[in-house]
């Protein structure tokens, strides 16, 4: 790439294909630049509040369900056995190819989207994808494989938790400042997880312990992974101003080379395809959670444009709550007293962390907001 920038290639090149390409995966449009259209200008006008009540309550039920299927279906691909007829029960084991499925979709999705929808003129380099989506399939993938080592509630805590360590990615790698309220309720969080943990699931066997440190492990990479993609998408959010369905289709694109790529090398298209043939209810599950993945993905982009983040985080904090009470009561985890009311904490916390950035937001807006003067008082009217 410095090689490029740096000996004026693409200036004597012309406009030959492989030139564009080229331009648009290293130096991306630098002329023009960039023309921050939001999501919320796509709106011509503005509905009632009937209307937007139940746009609300659209929004609202479809990231439910969506997540809802997803969560629960994820549970059952990667932590319980299929049976069949002819053969010994066995469980699935390649989490690249749920994420690989999941990508595909996601990137047809946001294609159709961009097709349908006036953008913003694209001026982002095309390989910065690459960052966020490299972290974007590690952190998926490490989310797969955590099932097989901890429950569902576990995992759903402990993505609720992820708060701390973008935090100190944001601290250490980006140099952020934070305010109080957010080192409280990250305090909140760990003690919540932590109450969580010890009540749950403890053994006293060699192999227990050794696959809890192991889901741990896993899930501490979940969550550095995750933070990392956050960071980067809103590094490149700010310096590019490309719109979030843009965000998802570069770097879809990108997930679905890599995974692909790795699937064909270690031969898991071809483990997939015997996995499916010995057990057809198979396929419909990764068929039905990659359409979930996608659809919930378009929603978080339509629920954002609509009503902003702050209403969208508060949904999905409440879908991670249904995720843990479906988890127990379908699949049957034990959770004690003390472990409810970690989860109880965390949950607390993180609308405790809402409510102070809405407040905190809208004291800037009303500080920040120009003084009008007094309207001058009319002339009587003549009678």
């Amino acid at each position: 790439m410095k090689w490029v920038k740096s000996s004026g290639w693409l200036d004597r090149g012309g406009q030959t294909w492989l030139h564009r390409c080229v331009r648009a995966c290293i130096i991306g449009d630098e002329a023009t630049l960039p023309q921050t259209v939001t999501d919320s200008s796509l709106t011509q006008s503005k509905p009632s509040q009937y209307n937007r009540g139940v746009l609300l309550a659209f929004c609202a039920v479809g990231l439910q369900i969506s997540y809802l299927t997803w969560g629960i279906l994820q549970e059952r691909i990667m932590a319980h056995e299929y049976t069949s007829s002819d053969g010994p029960p066995e469980k699935f084991s390649n989490s690249q190819l749920l994420v690989f499925m999941n990508r595909i979709l996601a990137t047809f999705a946001a294609g159709m989207v961009l097709l349908a929808t006036k953008q913003a003129r694209h001026s982002t380099p095309l390989y910065k994808y690459s960052y966020c989506s490299l972290s974007n399939i590690l952190s998926a993938w490490c989310q797969y494989e955590a099932l097989k080592f901890v429950s569902f509630p576990t995992q759903v805590l402990a993505k609720a938790s992820k708060i701390i360590p973008v935090m100190l990615m944001g601290k250490v790698v980006f140099r952020q400042t934070y305010e109080y309220y957010e080192y409280l309720t990250a305090l909140l969080i760990s003690g919540g997880m932590a109450m969580f943990l010890m009540t749950h699931g403890t053994g006293s066997e060699d192999s227990a312990v050794s696959t809890s440190i192991s889901g741990v492990i896993i899930l501490v990479g979940y969550m550095t992974f995750d933070s990392f993609t956050s960071n980067w998408q809103g590094k490149l959010f700010k310096e590019h101003g490309m719109s979030s369905v843009q965000m998802m289709f570069g770097v879809n694109i990108f997930s679905c080379l890599f995974t692909a790529s790795s699937l064909i090398e270690q031969g898991g298209f071809v483990y997939a395809a015997i996995f499916a043939s010995s057990h057809p209810v198979f396929i419909s599950h990764v068929v039905v959670i990659s359409i979930a993945s996608s659809v919930g993905q378009l929603f978080i982009y339509y629920t954002i444009s609509q009503f902003g983040p702050v209403v969208f985080t508060i949904i999905m904090t409440t879908r991670q709550m249904f995720a843990v009470i479906l988890s127990v009561v379908i699949y049957g985890h034990s959770l004690s007293i003390l472990g409810a009311f970690g989860v109880l904490v965390v949950f607390v916390a993180l609308f405790l962390r809402i409510y102070a950035q809405s407040r905190i937001k809208s004291r800037v807006v009303s500080r920040t907001a120009p003084v009008q003067a007094p309207p001058k008082p009319r002339d009587p009217v003549p009678i």
